[in-house]
């Protein structure tokens, strides 16, 4: 399997954890989404949405988004719970994630540590950033202080979606250090079998 991605972008990093924790193989070829070569007529043919993560099978079809790439990946393992509730409950912090915390802590992320010269230019949208960001991180504090895990009773792709971001929050300006329950999780996850951190390359 051959992975579009960026080394520094935590959805492409969920797809390489998921994938070197299940064995699984992939081919990493690097799109630099600042210099526009996600907007190639080229790339536009895999993923006409001109975004990384972008999965390509073996036989040539092609699958976006993060989650749903680490669900196809999961199908069938043990980071994709049985439990038809708790498979429910992985899709709920999935969507979560995608809606209400990767659109502040990962977005004030990019401005303030990956785009050249973005802490000046969005400096007035980082109060609200942060305010939003810090209602997410919130809503995990209150479940993680009452369970170990998002879904289930071990670690799951839902896990490794809200980990990706989370864990460099203070990259985009975030302080963790009074979310006691959401550090204690985070060290959890880095202790799991096969964890490899964000820079890790197969």
């Amino acid at each position: 399997m051959r992975l579009y991605q960026m080394q520094d972008s935590g959805n492409c990093y969920k797809v390489r954890l998921a994938a070197h924790k299940l064995g699984l193989p992939l081919e990493l070829v690097d799109v630099d989404i600042l210099k526009g070569e996600s907007r190639t007529a080229d790339f536009l043919k895999r993923n006409p949405n001109g975004r990384v993560p972008t999965l390509e099978l073996g036989d040539g079809r092609t699958l976006p988004e993060s989650n749903a790439i680490m669900f196809w990946l999961a199908e069938g393992t043990a980071l994709l719970p049985e439990d038809r509730f708790a498979r429910a409950q992985a899709l709920q912090w999935m969507f979560f994630e995608q809606y209400s915390h990767e659109p502040y802590i990962a977005v004030a992320r990019f401005w303030h540590s990956i785009k050249p010269g973005g802490r000046e230019e969005k400096a007035a949208m980082f109060p609200e950033w942060h305010r939003r960001g810090h209602d997410a991180l919130t809503v995990m504090e209150r479940h993680l202080s009452a369970h170990d895990w998002f879904a289930g009773n071990a670690c799951s792709i839902a896990d490794i979606a809200l980990y990706a971001y989370t864990h460099v929050a203070h990259e985009g300006g975030f302080d963790l250090e009074s979310y006691g329950a959401i550090n204690a999780w985070l060290a959890r996850v880095t202790g799991e079998p096969r964890h490899v951190p964000m820079d890790w390359r197969p």
